[in-house]
């Protein structure tokens, strides 16, 4: 928003220098986005947030606050109030989602230009004057921040205006000569013959315009629900300055001080004007809030160190009203600020008034002593302890075809959490067993520790094989039957220097320097075996270099010796082979040519002989 430096020290006569007011919009209010000179008036261009776009979308709201943090007199001007008669204007608010509406007949009016100091107001902040009555509301929505309107009296029949909901597809034709088709969730206000006057909260119908010959005008300070003006007015595409502050909601409260000071202005602008009294809807006043909240509280937030005396400063520029009790508070919000609801506003509010530059940084003061999580630790024992006994960790799936616990919408053959581990290790089990070649591996040894879920509860299970047979037991049970009792008295200290040893064996760079990930082949592998007699006392090295110079790149494990014995002065060596290819699935043939070259290398060797 463009404010006018010339229009706000209006307002705060001792205001000081365009220079200063940068830092303190910049450390304390809102971003400047740019500073320009208009004739002999400074502009500065403010991004006010919406947080805050309730009540500083204005110049009465940003002379009060700059007032405030620079501990200066906010002053006011002193507003005619104009005689009033009675008036027969009836107004009927037929939706919720108009919260205040204040209508007053004003007679006698004589459209003309305005006075050349509403011009001058008007053109710094780059808009422009219209005529007096046009150029009253403009300069009223930029001032106090109220959005206001004027229809010509003439043209509402019966002096009977109502706010209602948009029939489906009703038409209006806006000033400017733009026709809208409204739907039923949008606001109108109308007549009672159904002549929509304006779209309620964004902007003005054509029907009721004024115009040079208009005498007799209703004045129009309202309050609409902010989500219902930001859906229309995004539905219809209009932008107008009206459409920004409702929709960034504004106090009720507010447009009554809209309506004393549109009055007041026209009274300025038209001396012979006569005005009736107002008209105010109002069904549901706004609540007043309380927030309580001690020093103690602000600080812990903050990080500061912010005394009770510095905090009852700032309420008292800030003309809040509050009770304190010791380092307690309690205040009451001002209708306008619609921001402040819970302490931690408060905390804000008070943080960015004091300056965050002096809250200096220290780091809190944590203990980082862990706390061990006795579950953790039992599982990671348990791992450790399996681990340790040669065993490989296996997850299985948790979600099965039958249990006790049933799954809303989940696949068809899994519709069950499982009540065990074992029949998920079984399967595992079998599947690693014909890949045991592959591996390199003479006996299959798996575990797994997992969640299992019974119809009252869930448990954490300990599952794991020797040879064929699966044993699962709870994880509470396998630690106290693996733990002899000196080791359960120390458990806790026990597993911390297993974590820590484990923790650091992982950081350490000789664990990772001689390995080098290789990604696996989708491709099924082929396994052979070749046994060979030998001179008792030769090794098997040299068979093994055999095989690995002849098993060309298909050979991708090394040569395995799973078998060898001796024999009336000769061994017996008997290796396994396991050939795969990275791009294709191999056929026997592949397979056979290497092994006959192979034979015929071993061959060559007169002592050795084929088995």
């Amino acid at each position: 928003m463009k404010i006018s430096y010339k229009w706000i020290k209006e307002y705060v006569p001792d205001l000081p220098e365009t220079e200063k007011l940068y830092d303190i919009f910049t450390y304390h209010l809102c971003e400047v986005e740019g500073i320009e000179k208009v004739r002999d008036d400074t502009i500065f261009d403010l991004n006010i947030l919406p947080n805050r776009a309730h009540d500083l979308l204005s110049h009465q709201g940003i002379a009060r606050e700059l007032a405030s943090q620079l501990g200066i007199t906010f002053k006011l001007p002193e507003y005619k109030i104009p005689e009033s008669k009675p008036t027969k204007l009836i107004k009927k608010i037929e939706t919720p989602k108009c919260r205040r509406y204040m209508g007053r007949i004003v007679r006698n009016i004589k459209i003309g230009s305005s006075p050349e100091w509403v011009v001058r107001h008007l053109e710094s902040i780059g808009q422009r004057s219209i005529n007096n009555i046009v150029d009253a509301t403009n300069i009223i929505t930029f001032d106090c921040g109220q959005p206001a309107h004027v229809f010509d009296l003439s043209k509402v029949k019966d002096l009977k205006l109502q706010v209602r909901n948009a029939k489906k597809r009703e038409k209006i034709t806006l000033l400017g000569g733009v026709e809208k088709i409204l739907n039923e969730e949008m606001l109108v206000i109308s007549d009672y013959y159904g002549n929509a006057l304006d779209i309620a909260g964004i902007k003005g119908g054509k029907y009721a315009e004024l115009t040079e010959d208009t005498t007799d005008i209703i004045l129009e300070c309202a309050n609409f629900d902010p989500v219902s003006v930001r859906k229309t007015a995004q539905t219809l595409n209009i932008i107008t300055d009206a459409r920004k502050r409702f929709e960034n909601n504004l106090s009720p409260e507010l447009a009554e001080y809209g309506m004393m000071e549109l009055s007041a202005l026209i009274c300025e602008m038209c001396p012979d004007a006569i005005f009736e009294d107002i008209v105010d809807v109002y069904p549901k006043k706004q609540e007043m809030r309380k927030i309580n909240f001690s020093t103690d509280f602000i600080n812990k937030k903050l990080g500061s160190k912010i005394t009770s005396s510095e905090i009852e400063n700032i309420f008292k520029n800030y003309n809040f009203s509050y009770k304190k009790e010791k380092d307690f508070f309690e205040i009451i919000v001002p209708l306008l600020r619609l921001d402040l609801e819970i302490p931690e506003d408060m905390v804000e509010e008070i943080g960015r008034i004091y300056g965050y530059d002096k809250v200096k940084p220290e780091i809190p003061k944590i203990n980082f002593k862990p706390k061990i999580n006795e579950i953790f630790a039992k599982i990671a024992w348990a791992r450790e302890k399996l681990l340790d006994d040669g065993y490989s960790e296996v997850m299985t799936y948790s979600f099965t075809n039958s249990g006790e616990v049933e799954v809303l919408a989940s696949a068809s053959d899994k519709k069950f959490l499982r009540t065990n581990l074992s029949d998920g290790l079984k399967e595992s089990l079998k599947l690693n067993q014909l890949n045991a070649p592959f591996l390199g591996m003479k006996e299959i040894k798996i575990f797994e520790i997992g969640t299992i879920f019974l119809k009252d509860k869930e448990e954490m299970h300990v599952a794991y094989n020797e040879k064929k047979e699966i044993k699962e037991i709870t994880l509470d049970k396998f630690v106290s039957e693996k733990l002899s009792s000196a080791e359960h008295e120390n458990f806790l200290l026990k597993i911390s220097s297993v974590q820590r040893r484990r923790a650091s064996q992982g950081s350490s760079e000789e664990t990772f320097s001689s390995q080098t990930f290789r990604m696996w082949s989708v491709y099924p592998f082929i396994s052979r075996d070749v046994a060979v007699w030998m001179p008792e006392g030769e090794s098997s090295e040299s068979l093994k270099k055999i095989l690995k110079e002849n098993g060309t790149e298909l050979l991708i494990k090394e040569p395995y010796l799973f078998d060898s014995f001796t024999k009336e002065g000769k061994t017996s060596y008997a290796f396994r082979l396991v050939f795969q290819s990275y791009d294709r699935t191999l056929t026997d043939n592949e397979v056979n040519e290497i092994m006959t070259r192979i034979n015929q290398e071993i061959s060559k060797n007169t002592d050795w002989q084929l088995r």
